[in-house]
């Protein structure tokens, strides 16, 4: 995505160099529609500089910090000196960020989205989270509650959700689930033990994922589970349901697997 604006004083900007001068260089801004600022020489790089071309090359992407800007001149000011390199590394890291989410509203909406819908979903991300990319990544760990404030339609954000939960990885979610477990035996508090350590997984939960399993209130036990992805973690906590129901089951007892606390006590 390209804004169709102008940058604003001190903010960071990526682009790539078109033309080098005596004078400086000219840089192509990849995140504004038909934007290009200059590095005067003296921006280029601290010191004095013999050859711009020593410092960059045609076609290298850099991070500039926009110096000054004058709408009606049509000029932008750039700086490539007063970026350090953890402010370059970010920044190079939130430009990628914004491709990838760039490329999930086309997953979303479809190669044929148009210009209109594009841009009034982008505007509601960008109004509520700054970024494309954190709009998605709080859709795939919150769900449409993350997208709920503003003025998407129902369908909008069941796309943007199912999107965000199939491609967003985000350092880890949590999810929590419940399950009723009961069984009519004289041996019922190790059927039920056995269904327990069912649900745990007897080691076959995948090594990125924690889960653990914690006694509510009777029948009632909590399963909650810690995953990479929120598409992982809903995938084991209901495996992990799956298991201790069908162990349960197979001594005659019952088990009811459920998203919401229904006793009464932590």
């Amino acid at each position: 995505m390209k804004y169709s604006g102008w940058p604003e004083k001190g903010e960071l900007v990526v682009g790539d160099v078109d033309e080098i001068e005596d004078f400086g260089v000219f840089v192509d801004l990849k995140e504004y529609e038909d934007k290009r600022g200059l590095v005067h020489i003296s921006e280029v790089a601290s010191g004095w500089i013999k050859n711009v071309r020593d410092h960059v090359g045609e076609g290298q992407t850099v991070v500039c910090k926009v110096l000054d800007v004058d709408e009606d001149s049509q000029q932008i000011d750039l700086s490539i000196k007063d970026v350090n390199d953890h402010q370059r590394s970010d920044k190079i890291q939130e430009w990628k960020n914004e491709q990838k989410a760039d490329n999930w509203m086309l997953l979303a909406f479809g190669e044929d989205v148009s210009d209109e819908q594009y841009a009034s979903v982008a505007n509601e991300l960008l109004a509520e989270f700054g970024s494309l990319y954190e709009g998605f990544e709080q859709a795939a760990i919150h769900g449409p509650e993350a997208l709920s404030d503003g003025d998407l339609s129902g369908e909008e954000v069941e796309q943007l959700v199912d999107t965000a939960r199939d491609n967003v990885s985000v350092p880890y979610v949590t999810v929590t689930g419940y399950v009723d477990l009961r069984s009519p035996n004289p041996s019922g508090v190790d059927d039920v033990q056995e269904a327990l350590q069912a649900a745990e997984g007897n080691g076959e939960v995948p090594d990125e994922v924690e889960l653990d399993v914690t006694y509510v209130g009777s029948p009632e036990y909590r399963i909650r589970v810690k995953a990479p992805n929120y598409k992982t973690a809903e995938s084991e906590l209901e495996a992990a349901a799956g298991r201790a129901e069908v162990a349960i089951e197979e001594h005659g007892g019952t088990g009811e697997y459920h998203r919401e606390r229904r006793s009464d006590d932590e």
